[in-house]
């Protein structure tokens, strides 16, 4: 959900006013819960779930964070280089982790 909300305000085919609605889901569903579910499988023992789980609940909390503080003038210097770096290096535990499942 969080995801295709992203999308939407990114294609531009939204109200400017969805990325408040994608900030808060991306705090809290994509982020939080997410981060909550890894610690649960951490719990049970479930390290791949536990790092997958918790990795992209991460990733959701810090975008939504960066977003924010962007959109509030705090980075205004950020860059689309910036975020592509950003995003090339959870590509690249996306593919490790994607790797992993074949063993």
């Amino acid at each position: 959900v969080t995801t295709v909300l992203l999308n939407f305000e990114n294609a531009g085919i939204s109200e400017k006013t969805l990325l408040n609605l994608v900030l808060s889901h991306g705090f809290f569903y994509g982020g939080l819960a997410q981060f909550c579910a890894g610690m649960w499988e951490f719990a049970t023992g479930n390290t791949f779930g536990a790092t997958a789980f918790t990795s992209y609940g991460a990733f959701w909390i810090s975008l939504a964070a960066f977003i924010w503080a962007h959109e509030g003038g705090l980075f205004a210097g950020a860059q689309e280089l910036d975020m592509f770096l950003y995003f090339l290096t959870w590509g690249c535990l996306s593919a490790g982790l994607w790797l992993i499942t074949f063993r």
